[in-house]
């Protein structure tokens, strides 16, 4: 529940980056940009921990 906390309240700070792009005018599509490229790499590199921890997982249960 905790991480699911922690997920809403930086998509509120994402949000609230975004609407300051808009605001701040011609830089709005460079701050979307950094924020959509900063999202998926923190994304990629959860989902490559995800898969790192299960293959160790695997290869000690098959050394059991």
């Amino acid at each position: 529940m905790r991480t699911l906390i922690q997920f809403i309240v930086y998509l509120l700070i994402a949000l609230l980056a975004i609407v300051l792009g808009v605001i701040l005018g011609d830089y709005a599509p460079w701050y979307f940009a950094w924020l959509v490229g900063t999202v998926m790499l923190v994304l990629v590199s959860a989902a490559g921990g995800a898969w790192l921890d299960t293959q160790d997982e695997e290869a000690a249960h098959a050394r059991s």
